[in-house]
């Protein structure tokens, strides 16, 4: 844990989510089972939990908001630049498809992130990577992120809508929302969507379940992906990823994708039989660095290590009534400031992202800035 600040701003870090759960984490989260007999006591299958409160013993000390730019500036190999670099078409997405992969972030089981204000910011460089997200809706919640790298002249923009839901045993997360990754040298968009995650309570597991595609108009290449865990009696394969690459407009097959997200994936070339291994999650969570404060005047008062500073202190300190009193001083004050929008007829708008909704593409954002800052908050290299 990192705790930087003085008496006019205090931010809190912690470290990224890692492959080695509990052992690596700040936090280690009280007994799993009691808690989660008591939370959802009352709560039915096939209920909706976006708007569900969790109690500070539930969470980690960090924003979901933080949870979601991990994915995109923790890393140990730069697989970006890889994407970049590769010579051809058919080897920039194949590295594509492994990037995606890497953005499968590991859960821990048995507690969450904080849920992100309205208005909630993220901002975050790590060398000429700089990364800036912001909570652009509450109700739903829906969060945005633009990333740019001026040295490889990479751009990404996502936007991301969990609908979590409960079915007694387990919770499944539909994670919505479009991806695009520009690989800007190239004249490249690559779009992609992301799995479902699934939190199984007996026996305790969490898992990528789903369909995830991958496609580039200007390659005419695209990419299948099947996210796979074991059933409740132990068949198949936990963090199992399975799928193809093919070109679209053929439909002819190229290379086969096989493995686990949580360590090698495999693509076997058709043609000649080869297999390589395209991903190694080894190398991308290797030696993770926690997040430092470089200027701390430049943190703005809606960062999330800001927001969230005194809930995570109170439960790195395991001082659950002090985190219960923060965490409502935290909420109480977004209510209030709903309230007085609404008495003034006010409308709440992203001060990073253009919004818009249809019933038909759901949510979408697209960045009003050309290119992301250099952040106050770095990650070291």
């Amino acid at each position: 844990m990192v705790s930087e600040g003085n008496d006019d701003m205090k931010v809190v870090l912690t470290k990224p989510l890692s492959f080695d759960g509990d052992a690596y984490a700040d936090y280690k989260a009280p007994n799993f089972v009691q808690r989660f007999l008591s939370l959802f006591r009352n709560v039915r299958p096939g209920s909706d939990l976006t708007n569900f409160q969790l109690t500070p013993q539930f969470n980690i000390p960090k924003s979901q908001l933080q949870c979601f730019g991990e994915s995109a500036y923790s890393f140990g190999k730069n697989l970006l630049q890889q994407c970049n670099n590769a010579e051809s078409s058919l080897e920039r997405f194949i590295s594509v498809v492994a990037w995606s992969i890497s953005t499968t972030r590991p859960p821990n089981f048995g507690v969450a992130p904080y849920n992100p204000i309205l208005g909630e910011t993220h901002h975050v460089s790590r060398g000429s990577l700089n990364v800036l997200l912001e909570q652009v809706s509450h109700h739903p919640p829906v969060s945005a992120l633009h990333a740019t790298d001026d040295r490889e002249n990479i751009e990404f923009i996502w936007c991301q809508h969990p609908v979590p839901k409960f079915y007694g045993t387990r919770v499944e997360a539909e994670v919505l929302g479009k991806r695009q990754l520009k690989l800007l040298n190239h004249g490249e968009t690559y779009m992609m969507n992301s799995p479902k995650l699934m939190v199984r309570f007996f026996p305790p597991r969490v898992d990528w379940i789903g369909d995830v595609n991958i496609c580039c108009q200007e390659t005419g290449l695209e990419a299948e992906l099947c996210y796979t865990t074991s059933s409740l009696f132990g068949r198949g394969g936990l963090h199992s990823v399975k799928g193809k690459i093919y070109q679209s407009s053929s439909m002819k097959t190229l290379y086969e994708v096989e493995g686990h997200w949580n360590s090698t994936v495999k693509a076997k070339d058709i043609n000649s039989g080869k297999e390589t291994i395209i991903y190694d999650a080894k190398e991308v969570f290797s030696e993770l660095k926690i997040a430092v404060v470089e200027d701390l005047q430049g943190i703005r008062p809606t960062e999330s290590a800001a927001v969230w500073n005194e809930v995570s202190k109170a439960i790195l300190s395991k001082n659950w009534t002090k985190a219960r009193e923060e965490k409502s001083t935290v909420e109480d004050n977004q209510r209030k400031l709903a309230k007085e929008r609404i008495s003034n007829g006010e409308t709440w708008v992203p001060n990073n992202f253009f919004v818009s909704y249809s019933k038909e593409d759901g949510w979408d954002c697209s960045p009003i800035q050309e290119r992301v800052p250099t952040a106050p908050i770095v990650v070291p290299i």
